[in-house]
């Protein structure tokens, strides 16, 4: 199941494509250049402003072993391979499809030997994962962009591939899926996640007694407006207290993206 990553905010971070129908549409520059990434044509699950944030906040560290989980075509994963040499990469995503779309991406942007693609239900049973090979207490740092809405709580779109991607199937689906983060990440690994604002409630809830240390980031779109996502970072298994960091802002008053934010599209951190 890939994650809900599409952005309605585009910009340079998010990849073109000019009308590719097959399996292999066009490879577009990503991040500055960093990347080039095969992505479906567009109306369907695509990868945009929303990863650039999650990529940008992953604070990777050498040695690590890294899970982008529900990666779609693997842009999270990537840009994190890219920005850290020194750290293995796991993309775990359900449709095939993407999956494929994925591997290829490793391989075109020359992270093949550090980058696995592991066809698994996030929320499925545990037996289920661990025979893909998604061990428990096996992940320093996850990574990921959970379907934004729950079983019946949206009007899904028709396109099959962007609702699965965007809804849960069953009731109850972010906490199993942040269940599932908790059951990878070893003792005191981080979790960093990106969600719609008014869904913070229910992500602090399915994080509380597994996560502590959590900061949250609200990303607006302009300085006036509301928050329209949610960074979220905690540690499993720590006590410490939380945090609210200052919020993340898009654009400025020409509409254009913040110095800040056009910096991350091209490849920078948080």
């Amino acid at each position: 199941m890939s994650g809900a990553g599409e952005s309605a905010n585009s910009g340079p971070g998010e990849a073109a494509i000019s009308g590719a129908t097959d399996a292999r549409p066009v490879a577009e520059s990503w991040l500055g250049g960093r990347l080039t990434l095969r992505q479906p044509p567009r109306g369907a699950h695509r990868a945009g402003t929303d990863a650039v944030l999650l990529a940008a906040a992953a604070g990777a560290r050498a040695g690590e072993t890294i899970c982008d989980l529900g990666a779609g075509t693997g842009a999270v994963g990537l840009a994190v391979a890219r920005a850290c040499p020194e750290v293995r990469v796991m993309l775990v995503e359900r449709d095939p499809e993407a999956a494929a779309l994925a591997r290829l991406n490793a391989e075109e942007n020359g992270l093949a030997d550090r980058v696995r693609v592991i066809e698994a239900d996030v929320t499925g049973p545990g037996r289920a994962r661990r025979a893909a090979g998604l061990l428990p207490d096996s992940v320093d740092l996850l990574l990921t962009n959970p379907p934004f809405f729950e079983a019946g709580r949206h009007r899904a779109s028709p396109v099959a591939v962007r609702a699965a991607a965007h809804g849960f199937p069953e009731p109850g689906g972010l906490e199993a899926w942040l269940r599932t983060c908790a059951d990878l990440l070893r003792p005191g690994g981080r979790l960093v996640l990106i969600h719609r604002a008014d869904a913070l409630p229910a992500c602090l809830d399915a994080l509380a007694g597994r996560f502590g240390g959590l900061t949250v980031t609200a990303v607006q779109a302009r300085a006036e407006t509301a928050a329209i996502r949610v960074l979220v970072a905690g540690v499993r298994g720590s006590r410490a207290p939380f945090t609210l960091a200052p919020a993340l802002v898009l654009h400025g008053p020409d509409g254009r993206f913040t110095q800040r934010v056009e910096a991350m599209h091209r490849g920078g951190t948080l």
